[in-house]
């Protein structure tokens, strides 16, 4: 039992240095229950193997992702997902965004180059490090799975309302 109660003092004083860690200025990009990918693409970005990503919102906000120099369309759908759940989770608690509503409904675009294919890599794109990516409104078709111009669809609000 004794060891139990000195383990359980050692996680408490490792959570308590690691919250006055993440609470410094320098560290304000790490996320606060960071994933140890997270903290290597964090590392990377450091070193320069990995990059800095503008998104911008419908709304005209934006925010920004990190992600590996090899990513992909897919890995960069993923981060955004990550960071948009998380800043929704920190301000409003749980609120669920349909993200197949979301990639069915709209894509990201770069220099009016919409990113379509997942497995396409975002260097492809010309996608460097501070690049910035929007979402533009497109519409995927039932018959082809492939995105078709936009008809009169439901605008989706989430993308809005975030900040």
């Amino acid at each position: 039992m004794e060891e139990y109660s000195k383990s359980s003092v050692k996680k408490a004083k490792l959570q308590s240095m690691l919250t006055t860690l993440l609470e410094d200025p320098i560290l304000a990009d790490v996320p606060k229950k960071p994933t140890l990918a997270e903290v290597d693409t964090l590392i990377n970005l450091e070193l320069g193997s990995a990059m800095r990503i503008a998104v911008l919102k419908l709304d005209g906000t934006s925010f920004d992702v990190a992600v590996m120099d090899s990513a992909t369309v897919k890995d960069l759908k993923l981060a955004i997902k990550k960071k948009v759940n998380d800043m929704e989770q920190s301000k409003m608690g749980h609120r669920h965004i349909s993200w197949k509503h979301v990639w069915a409904n709209y894509c990201l675009s770069y220099h009016n180059e919409k990113l379509l294919d997942d497995r396409s890599l975002l260097q492809n794109f010309g996608i460097r490090n501070n690049s910035q990516v929007h979402f533009v409104p497109y519409v995927m078709t039932k018959e082809s799975q492939r995105h078709s111009k936009r008809r009169k669809h439901r605008f989706f609000h989430g993308l809005n309302k975030l900040s």
